[in-house]
C-alpha cells in the first residue's frame, strides 16, 4: 500500500553543541517511520569554521564528516562520521530516505591568508565599484592540515574564489571582488547581483573547482549512501551549475536523487523562473506560502483566508513545491525571522499535510520544541495531523474557499486506504461552519473531529453532504467515526 510522502527537517539552529544528534536519531527512527515520515532532511554533516559550534553553513572542509581533528574537535556539532553513516543506514533500513544538506556557495575558516588585488563593490549594488583595484589580505588558503590528502589532494586558494568580505590588513568588512574576476550573471538580482553571500565565494567559472565539486559529490554518495539533497542558497549560485552537477551524479549512480533547493524569495515568479532555468532538476521550498502563513497569523483576523494559496509555488507549480511552515532560518533570533505563532501552527500544518498538492516538510523545532527560545513542542497536534495524512488524506479534493475568515476542503478517500477521506474547516477569526461534500464513498456516515477541538459529531447524508464546524481561530479535522489517530 502506498502512502503520502512526508519530509521532516531534523534539526533547528539552537541545538546544543554536544555532538549527539546522530545518536539521538538512531533511537528515533522507529518513531519517525511510525508517524509517517518518508524523507529526512539532515543538517550539514561536514566540519564548519567554528568546529563543534558550527550549525554547518560556515563550511570549512567538505570531506571532514566528523573524522579528523580540525577546528578544535573531531566530531561536528552533530557527531562523528561513523555515527552519521550508521544513522543513514538505519534510516534506509526503516524505509526513510535521507536528504543531505549541501552547501557549495562559500567556504569559511581558511588556514592561511594571501595577498591579492581586489575591487570594493557597493554592498547594496554589486554592479557598482567603489574603488579601483588595491592590495588586500584575505583568508583564502585551505590546506586542511588535520586531513592532509586523504580523499582529495585539492587545496583551495584565492584563484578558486570570486571574492571575500574581509581585508585582514585594515580590519575592514566590505564586499571585495578579486581583480580579474566578475560576479556570475545567472543569479538573483537582489543587491544588483546576489552572487556574493558570505565568506569566500566559490568561483564556479573555474573548471578545477567544478571538477573537484563533482568528484566530491560522487565521494559523498559513495561514503554515505544518501538518497538526495537539500541545496543551500541556490539563488547565489549560477543557474547552469546544478543541472550539470546533479545530472552527472544521477547518471553515474543511476538514482533519482530527489533534490530540493532553498531559493529565498517571496516572489513566486522569481522562484518558478529558477525552476525553468535549472531545467526542472530540483524542487524548491515554497517561501511565498510561508509568508502567506506569516501574514495570516499576525493580521488579527484581517487576512483573507480564501487567498491563502494565492501567489504560491504550490498553486503555480505544485509538482515542484516543497511546502513548509517554519524552518531554521525563520525561527526566533535568526536573520529571516518570521516565526508563525502557536495559534496558527495547526491551521498552517493542516494546509500542507492534508491537501493533495505539494511535498510537505515539518520542522524539528515545531515537533520537538526549541528550548533555547522557550518554544513549546507541537508534537501532540502534529502527530494527529501526520497520522491523518498517512491514513486518510487521499482521493479527490474539493475546496470551499468562499469566505474571508472560514475556509474548508474535503478529500473523498480512495479504495486503497480503508475509510480514508476527510473534511477540514478552519477560521482565523470567529468560528462557524461550512456545508461540504465528502463524496459517495463516505455518504450516510458519522464524522468526528480528531483534533479534539470539538466534541460534537457530524452526520453525512446519502449524497455525502455534511455541515462541518470549527471554533474561533482554530482548525477541526473531521474523519469517519471509529477511526483512531492517537
Amino acid at each position: 500500500m502506498s502512502s503520502n510522502d512526508t519530509m521532516m527537517q531534523y534539526f533547528e539552529w539552537y541545538l546544543p553543541s554536544d555532538s549527539t544528534l546522530w545518536n539521538k536519531l538512531t533511537k528515533d527512527v522507529k518513531h519517525l517511520e511510525n508517524i509517517g515520515i518518508t524523507h529526512l532532511w539532515l543538517p550539514p554533516a561536514y566540519k564548519g569554521a567554528s568546529g563543534k559550534d558550527d550549525v554547518g553553513y560556515g563550511v570549512y572542509d567538505l570531506y571532514d564528516l566528523g573524522e579528523f581533528d580540525q577546528k578544535g574537535s573531531i566530531p561536528t556539532k552533530y557527531g562523528t562520521k561513523e555515527e552519521y553513516v550508521d544513522a543513514i543506514k538505519i534510516l534506509k533500513e526503516n524505509n526513510i530516505k535521507v536528504l543531505a544538506d549541501i552547501v557549495l556557495n562559500h567556504k569559511m575558516g581558511a588556514d592561511e591568508t594571501e595577498d591579492v588585488l581586489a575591487i570594493q563593490d557597493d554592498a547594496s549594488n554589486r554592479n557598482v565599484s567603489l574603488t579601483s583595484a588595491k592590495p588586500i589580505r584575505v583568508w583564502t588558503k585551505y590546506n586542511f592540515p588535520g586531513r592532509g590528502d586523504k580523499y582529495s589532494s585539492f587545496k583551495w586558494n584565492w584563484t578558486h574564489f570570486h571574492g571575500v568580505d574581509w581585508d585582514e590588513n585594515t580590519g575592514t568588512a566590505a564586499v571585495y571582488k578579486f581583480y580579474g574576476k566578475h560576479w556570475d550573471e545567472e543569479v538573483d538580482k537582489e543587491n544588483g547581483n546576489y552572487d556574493y553571500l558570505m565568506g569566500a565565494d566559490i568561483d564556479l567559472n573555474n573548471m578545477d573547482v567544478v571538477r573537484e565539486l563533482k568528484a566530491w559529490g560522487k565521494w559523498y554518495l559513495n561514503e554515505t549512501g544518501v538518497d538526495g539533497f537539500r541545496l543551500d542558497a541556490v539563488k547565489h549560485i549560477r543557474s547552469d551549475f546544478f543541472p550539470e552537477w546533479l545530472g552527472e551524479l544521477r547518471e553515474d549512480f543511476g538514482k533519482q536523487l530527489f533534490t530540493v533547493g532553498e531559493y529565498w524569495s517571496s516572489s513566486v515568479d522569481v522562484i518558478n523562473n529558477y525552476i525553468e532555468k535549472t531545467e526542472g532538476c530540483m524542487s524548491l521550498f515554497d517561501v511565498p506560502l510561508h509568508y502567506n502563513f506569516y501574514r495570516a497569523s499576525i493580521s488579527n483576523g484581517e487576512f483573507n483566508m480564501s487567498e491563502i494559496f494565492r501567489g504560491t509555488l504550490v498553486e503555480k507549480n505544485p509538482f515542484k513545491a516543497v511546502t513548509f511552515v517554519d524552518n531554521h532560518d525563520t525561527e526566533p533570533g535568526q536573520a529571516l525571522e518570521s516565526w508563525i505563532p502557536d495559534w496558527f501552527k495547526p491551521l498552517a500544518y493542516s494546509l500542507i499535510l492534508l491537501r493533495k498538492d505539494g511535498f510537505p516538510c515539518i520542522f524539528y523545532g515545531d515537533y520537538y520544541g526549541i528550548p533555547a527560545k522557550n518554544v513549546i513542542s507541537k508534537q501532540n497536534i502534529l502527530d494527529i495531523l501526520l497520522k491523518v495524512r498517512k491514513y486518510f488524506a487521499y482521493g479527490e479534493q474539493y475546496d470551499y474557499f468562499n469566505n474571508r475568515n472560514i475556509i474548508g476542503f474535503t478529500r473523498t478517500g480512495d479504495y486503497e486506504h480503508s475509510n480514508s477521506g476527510l473534511a477540514v474547516v478552519m477560521s482565523n477569526k470567529l468560528g462557524g461552519s461550512i456545508q461540504m461534500n465528502v463524496g459517495k464513498n463516505l455518504a450516510n456516515s458519522v464524522f468526528y473531529d480528531c483534533t479534539g477541538n470539538l466534541s460534537e459529531t457530524v452526520y453525512v447524508d446519502n449524497d455525502g453532504n455534511g455541515i462541518f464546524y470549527c471554533k474561533d481561530g482554530s482548525v477541526s479535522v473531521w474523519i469517519k467515526q471509529g477511526q483512531r489517530v492517537n
